[in-house]
Parts: structure tokens; C-alpha cells; sequence
């Protein structure tokens, strides 16, 4: 990485700000500084954009997310939601959660919570394609797909307080690329937040996670459902294909060793697998697609920012599956990031400076830091096998079961209807 100032540089493209990854969290991020006027670029390796024709013209992709109503509201605001209506959003109003090691069971639903729904299944690839529709040709956007970096070019020290320094991007082709504001949204192994230098705390979770999609013999009935196994998280997450509501995507968080006897199973083995595990709660298990895998790795980075320079989503934080939180700690990254830099711009001041980007970083390090370390823990309860433990954890379950009114209060936190969306998003 280039840092020395004095180096000529050759005329670049400028920008208000430059975002590189164009997963879900980089390209809503894009939508909200170009829908309030900014001139961005988003830098993507792949070569085009997914449209959500592409996105929906097969079975359901296997990685999903379980938005939350708050990260609905975003995409409302900026106006993906109703095209991913079109297709395949899975409401669901209910929760089911048990110990299969013991009795312990809780269950939640969207009435006792006091709201409409739960949240969303809604697969990856509806997300960004309908994020896409917003961007790819919005006149404040100039999108750079194909595009891989080569070098971040740091401007000195002593300009970080001008709106007009900045930073360079270097891109493999030569092309070079100038804005006061550059965002990492380049994902977990994020190079863009390797070349600026910032260290990551990583806690190698010491699992897999196992995806794929299926067909129950019943219906999912609008409810997302999760055992523990022998402390390895079994989720069965509804899907709505056709107006089928027979298919759950699968997330399977196991041992390394599992993971591969998993993956190397027969589709009629794995759905029998699948069923056994599950207590055939939905009857037996049709596998629809192969097995996927990937390692489970948490990752919090030591700090978001830098001047000029800032870390979103899961290139500042990458969390366990377990709540299928991830994109919504990132999209709430986006909102707040957005919020902090364009007012900023809109009153003229520097908006890449360190102290208006520290604003961002003060106000969702807390929250990403508290989902991280709750994670941590439900891993560790539930992978005990402590006689004391496990009992005190279905006692708890069961316990906590009849206690509607703190039920009421864990859902809406966990629903975001406690209020965090910024007051410009909703």
C-alpha cells in the first residue's frame, strides 16, 4: 500500500464517496447517499449486477437472512421492498426453540410480541438484486463491476481536515479513483480493510454451517424453528415457493468433522438425517439442492474508522448464524453511516473527517459488540454438557416460556421495534 503524499498523481475520477463491495449492505449504502444527492462509485468484483429476474428464475437460493420489520422499514425506504414482495419474501409470526437434550422449549409469536410479523425469510440473492434495481442506474451512481483493487492510496495527515483531501483507490486496470470518503463493504476477509492497516479480533467458532434447501412433508405454517443438537444449531427456516409453504432453508452449525460427513451424504441420506434431527417435527425431509459449507468465524474490528476511510457490515463485524442477525447489524450500519455523512454534506462540512465518522462508530460499536458477545454465549450454554447446566438452561427455557410479558420485550428487541432505525430512513 502506497502512503506517501508526495507521489504525483494522474488525473482520477472523483467522487463524494467510493464504496467497494457491492453485497447487500455496500449497495444499500450506495442508495442512501445517491438518493440524498451524493456522487458515489461502487466498486464490485463481479462482473454484472444480479437482477432479480436472474435472482428468482430457479429454486430458492440456499442463503438466506431473517430480516427484521426495522431492516424491512430501510428497504421500504429506499424501494426495494415492493419489488421483493413480487417474489419471494416468507413472512413468519412464529418462533420455536428447544433443547434436544432435554424438555426445555420456548416459543414466541408475533402477537404476544404486539406486532404483525417476526420478520422475513428472504434468500440473499431477492435482497441485493432488488437493492441493484435501485442503483445500477440512478444518475448519482457510477458502478465499477468487474472491478478489483490494486492499491489504497492514502492522502498525509495533515489534509484530513479539508473536505477536499482524501484518499485514492487503485484499481487492477489502472483506473484510479478519488473521493473524501472511502467505505469497505468488501465482506468478512475484507482487502480494502487489510490495505487500510486495521487489525480484527477473530474467534474461530469452531464449526461449520451446512446450507441447503428442502421439502417437508407439512407445512412450516409461518414459523421458523431451531434446535440445539448436542450444542450444533439446527435451524429450519421457512420459504414460500409458488405459494408452497412446504420448503424451509436449512442451517445446519456443526462440528468441522460433521459438516464434511454432511456434505458428503446422498440427497435421500441427508433429508433422512435432517428428518432424524429434527424429531421429524415436519415430517420427512426432501433435500432440493446440494450441501453447502462454510466455516463460522466471528470477527469485530478493532476500530471502524479512520480518517477519510470507514469499515460497514461484515468487514467491521461477522457474527455466528445463529439469529441471522448478520445483515441486520449491517444494514443498521449503513443507515447510520448514511445519516452521519450526508449530514455532514448537506451542511458543508468535512464529511470524510475523523470526528463525524467517529459519531457513526460510537453510536453501532455497542450494539454490534452486544449481539457478538450474546452469540458467543448461547454458544457456550448450549454446547455445554454439564449435567447442572443443562438443566438450568431447559428449566430457564420452560421457565421463561410462561413468562409472556419479559417474552414480550425479548421479541420486540429482537424484531428492532425498540427504535433504531435513524429518524432520516424512516
Amino acid at each position: 500500500m502506497q502512503t506517501d503524499s508526495s507521489i504525483a498523481k494522474p488525473p482520477a475520477e472523483s467522487f463524494e464517496a467510493i464504496i467497494v463491495g457491492g453485497g447487500m449492505v455496500g449497495t444499500a449504502l450506495c442508495a442512501l447517499l445517491a438518493q440524498a444527492g451524493m456522487q458515489v462509485a461502487l466498486v464490485e468484483a463481479k462482473p454484472a449486477p444480479l437482477s432479480l429476474e436472474n435472482a428468482t428464475s430457479k429454486l430458492p437460493a440456499p442463503r438466506v437472512s431473517a430480516l427484521t420489520p426495522v431492516s424491512q422499514r430501510l428497504l421500504t425506504h429506499l424501494g426495494a421492498w415492493p419489488a421483493m414482495q413480487k417474489t419471494r419474501v416468507t413472512p413468519y409470526q412464529g418462533m420455536q426453540v428447544w433443547d434436544a437434550e432435554g424438555s426445555g422449549e420456548i416459543a414466541f409469536s408475533a402477537d404476544e410480541a404486539g406486532v404483525a410479523v417476526l420478520g422475513h425469510i428472504v434468500e440473499n440473492e431477492v435482497t441485493l438484486a432488488a437493492l441493484n434495481s435501485q442503483v445500477v442506474d440512478h444518475p448519482n451512481v457510477t458502478p465499477f463491476f468487474d472491478a478489483r483493487l490494486q492499491a489504497l492510496q492514502r492522502a498525509s495527515a495533515n489534509l484530513s481536515k479539508q473536505a477536499s483531501s482524501g484518499d485514492w483507490l487503485i484499481l487492477d486496470d489502472g483506473r484510479q479513483l478519488h473521493a473524501p470518503l472511502i467505505i469497505a463493504a468488501d465482506g468478512a476477509h475484507s482487502v480494502l480493510r487489510e490495505m487500510a492497516g486495521i487489525e480484527v479480533a477473530s474467534d474461530d467458532m469452531q464449526q461449520e454451517a451446512v446450507v441447503t434447501t428442502v421439502k417437508c412433508v407439512k407445512p412450516h405454517g409461518g414459523a421458523a424453528r431451531q434446535a440445539f443438537i448436542d450444542g450444533r444449531p439446527l435451524a429450519f427456516l421457512p420459504l414460500t415457493v409458488e405459494e408452497n409453504d412446504h420448503y424451509c432453508s436449512i442451517v445446519w452449525s456443526t462440528t468441522p468433522e460433521h459438516a464434511a460427513e454432511l456434505s458428503e451424504l446422498s440427497r435421500e441420506a441427508l433429508g433422512e438425517a435432517l428428518g432424524r434431527a429434527f424429531g421429524y417435527r415436519l415430517g420427512e425431509v426432501t433435500v432440493c439442492d446440494k450441501a453447502h459449507r462454510f466455516p463460522l468465524v466471528q470477527r469485530h474490528a478493532r476500530h471502524y474508522v479512520q480518517p477519510h476511510f470507514a469499515l460497514v457490515g461484515d468487514a467491521a463485524h461477522s457474527i455466528h448464524p445463529l439469529a441471522g442477525q448478520g445483515v441486520n447489524l449491517g444494514l443498521m450500519d449503513a443507515a447510520v453511516l448514511a445519516e452521519e455523512v450526508v449530514h455532514a454534506w448537506q451542511r458543508g462540512a468535512p464529511w470524510g473527517e475523523l470526528s463525524t465518522l467517529r459519531r457513526y462508530e460510537r453510536r453501532r460499536r455497542f450494539d454490534n459488540s452486544a449481539m457478538l458477545g450474546l452469540m458467543k454465549g448461547f454458544k457456550v450454554l448450549f454446547g455445554s454438557h454439564d449435567p447442572a447446566l443443562t438443566l438450568a438452561r431447559n428449566l430457564g427455557m420452560s421457565g421463561m416460556n410462561q413468562l409472556v410479558p419479559l417474552k414480550r420485550v425479548l421479541m420486540r428487541q429482537a424484531t428492532g421495534e425498540r427504535g433504531r432505525l435513524p429518524l432520516s430512513c424512516r
